[in-house]
């Protein structure tokens, strides 16, 4: 079995290994690092989880040995498509590197641009970026990426979901064409085969796993979901993730909860609060300190339940997170590989638990065609609905027919049915009475249309309008109307007679 002390690494590099534990590679840094130690370019193909940090952090640490920074013109790029991914780069960084003396700079939204331009104008070795950002700086004069001889592209698949596909070109064009490039991804889109194929030369692919595979010691399962009423539910998934939750007892020590959109995971980790729930939500509207407090406490078991967006589905390193929950079936099937890839890391167990409603069910189609395996279902710990039942006793209590004492027939609500002594306990629900309808007032009989040639003559029944026409004789106005109120058509009399 290979280790790390047969590889080429730098002896201050293998030292800090060893002070974290670790002697044996993973079965992607044991494919990446001999080549990327030779200089060449790297294709990783690894599901999250594997060790794909490592595996380009320990082969540049060693290549970046020799050599002196320039202000404002970084020897090496790392590209991460989140603040999160960035910087566990960056603590990967220090780990292995404090042996050295490399210099780094993270590159973050969220922060201030005037800390990071002190970092650049003193020149570092190792630029940690998420695209956004780095093109900022390269905007404002303040990088010169011409000096850049190894560049990586971690979680590439990430990148294309969320837009940066265009940003990474822009940035490859700045860098010089002989430049080391190590590219990672989970999954081999068609717009991420054409990106490696244009940037990359002649690289060493690795690939430990299938694409878009999940990790066997993952224990999966999914429940589907139909709420009782459209209006209940939210309420009722709510509700059916604290019975999940609890249905694992003890050993869901710690979790992460994934939901599609930003407003769910507020309201989700208040609701769990609220019932007593230690949760705090992450999504990238929060400001990158407050973020990155949770995401401490959340590492230092201080916090439970880490409700998070997609934003922290990729790359956050939390080896012990027992359970994951999908609150939503992902609206991409890649990102459910990425998701359930929080647990179950270094060897360890773990479970995924995914609920499904019935307008996510297409979506559920996609992840099992792309994982290529169906996902157990579960059963519904909160027993199995009745909607149609539901509904009715949201109605209103049918009617009867009666017979009236002039035999006419009419409509009178049923009487409610009498409550079984053993339901005593259980809460009545008080029948709604049903609306009292009013008996139809009759209606008129309307006159006979006169004849054309007969002026009609004025009903004495009728009556009489709103504003009366008060003129005795006076002459006939055309074209208003027999409610035009006098003052209005005094002033048209007073214009015919003058």
């Amino acid at each position: 079995m290979t280790k790390f002390s047969d590889m080429n690494l730098d002896p201050k590099v293998l030292k800090a290994v060893a002070e974290t534990g670790y002697d044996t590679p993973t079965p992607i840094q044991d494919g990446a690092i001999p080549p990327a130690l030779e200089g060449r370019d790297v294709l990783g193909i690894a599901q999250t989880g594997t060790g794909k940090t490592a595996a380009f952090t320990l082969p540049m640490i060693t290549l970046l040995g020799r050599g002196r920074a320039r202000a404002r013109m970084p020897r090496s790029l790392v590209l991460a498509p989140t603040r999160e991914l960035a910087a566990q780069v960056a603590e990967n960084f220090d780990t292995y590197a404090k042996y050295t003396k490399l210099t780094k700079a993270l590159l973050i939204g969220g922060t201030s641009f005037k800390d990071q331009d002190k970092l650049i104008d003193k020149g570092v070795d190792v630029l940690i970026a998420t695209p956004g950002r780095l093109l900022d700086h390269l905007e404002r004069g303040k990088l010169i990426l011409t000096d850049v001889k190894i560049m990586v592209v971690d979680e590439a698949d990430r990148m294309l979901d969320m837009g940066f596909i265009p940003d990474i070109e822009e940035i490859f064009k700045r860098t010089p064409f002989t430049r080391q490039t190590l590219f990672f991804s989970a999954t081999m889109a068609p717009e991420i085969e054409r990106i490696t194929n244009t940037f990359l030369s002649n690289p060493a692919k690795v690939e430990v796993a299938r694409a878009a595979t999940t990790n066997v010691n993952i224990k999966q399962g999914v429940v589907m979901f139909r709420a009782s009423a459209k209006l209940r539910e939210a309420t009722e998934k709510r509700a059916l993730l604290r019975a999940l939750i609890n249905a694992e007892g003890d050993a869901c020590s710690n979790a992460i909860i994934f939901c599609n959109r930003k407003a769910d995971v507020d309201v989700v980790a208040k609701s769990l609060n609220k019932y007593g729930y230690d949760a705090a939500p992450i999504h990238g509207d929060l400001e990158q300190s407050h973020r990155t407090r949770t995401l401490e406490s959340f590492r230092d078991n201080k916090l439970r339940f880490l409700v998070a967006s997609d934003v922290a589905a990729r790359g956050l390193d939390i080896p012990a997170v027992t359970h994951v929950f999908n609150f939503d079936v992902p609206s991409h099937a890649e990102d459910y590989v990425h998701r359930i890839g929080r647990t179950g890391r270094a060897g360890r167990s773990g479970v995924a638990i995914m609920i499904c409603s019935g307008r996510d069910e297409k979506n559920l189609e996609d992840v099992e065609r792309l994982v290529q395996n169906p996902i157990p279902r579960l059963d519904n710990p909160l027993g199995v609905t009745a909607p149609v039942a539901e509904e009715a006793t949201e109605e209103a209590p049918k009617r009867s027919r009666s017979r009236s004492r002039r035999g006419a027939a009419t409509d009178t609500p049923a009487a409610p049915a009498p409550v079984e002594a053993a339901a005593v306990d259980a809460p009545i629900a008080t029948p709604v009475a049903a609306p009292v309808e009013k008996p139809a007032e009759p209606q008129q009989q309307r006159a006979p249309r006169p004849p054309r040639d007969e002026p009609a003559k004025p009903r004495d029944d009728q009556p009489r309008a709103r504003y009366q026409d008060r003129r005795d004789n006076g002459p006939r106005i055309i074209g208003l109307g027999d409610d035009t109120p006098s003052f209005i058509a005094k002033s048209f009399e007073e214009r015919a007679k003058g």
